[in-house]
């Protein structure tokens, strides 16, 4: 049994390393369509690359299978000089984001190669990482959706955590325990959401469903198939 559950968690590691090629984008909004049978479907629209090709990792150079990719124009003045090294080796412009993706064979690509919404079609799905809306300092009803205390009858605990521990034994805070604190600003993976529509001409991929983060915000798009 134990050793079922080693096997499984090495399985699930593996996974999680190999993902298959994808690109960088922008949110821009949401809107919604109607389809054939006149249903309102929600949809995400998002700016996908074009994405360049900054560096080709090999298993035999690297250790692993690996391609690379930047998005986003910049100045010479917004890099550090090891990145801006690292983009004017492959002859490459300032890039603003670089990102990688681990592959389970070597890259078909070349450094320098442009990537665009082509790599995705119709109906396919994909998986989308994004940072979540900040929302600041939260309380608990906010972050954990707890439940608040009475609101009459002499309550003076209206939206106080309660316990949050034991006195003599074990006399702290377990961890984990769930409290105020900062909500949202952190990167999530929104998984098999569909391609609705795609423009290649403009680079705009339509997404069926909500996407992570507010207009504006960097996202990361790849197949889950």
């Amino acid at each position: 049994m134990f050793l079922i559950v080693v096997l499984i968690k090495i399985v699930k590691k593996i996974w999680r390393i190999i993902v298959s090629i994808g690109l960088l984008g922008n949110k821009i909004g949401m809107t919604q369509l109607f389809d054939e049978s006149g249903t309102i479907i929600p949809v995400t629209i998002l700016k996908a690359g074009p994405c360049i090709v900054t560096q080709i990792k090999t298993e035999i150079k690297d250790g692993y299978n690996a391609i690379q990719i930047g998005y986003g124009i910049s100045s010479h003045k917004s890099l550090t000089q090891p990145e801006l090294g690292h983009l004017q080796k492959s002859d490459i412009q300032p890039l603003k984001y670089l990102k990688e993706f681990r592959t389970d064979d070597e890259p078909e690509y070349k450094v320098g190669q442009v990537i665009t919404v082509e790599l995705f079609s119709t109906c396919q799905l994909v998986n989308i990482k994004g940072k979540t809306i900040g929302k600041g300092f939260s309380g608990l009803q906010k972050r954990h959706n707890f439940t608040r205390g009475p609101m009459t009858h002499g309550s003076k605990n209206h939206r106080a955590p309660g316990s949050i521990g034991m006195g003599t034994t074990p006399g702290r805070v377990l961890p984990g325990k769930k409290m105020a604190g900062q909500l949202g600003n952190k990167l999530t993976t929104i998984k098999n959401l569909k391609v609705i529509q795609l423009n290649v001409e403009e680079n705009i991929l339509v997404i069926k469903g909500s996407v992570p983060g507010k207009p504006g915000n960097l996202v990361s798009i790849n197949s889950s198939e």
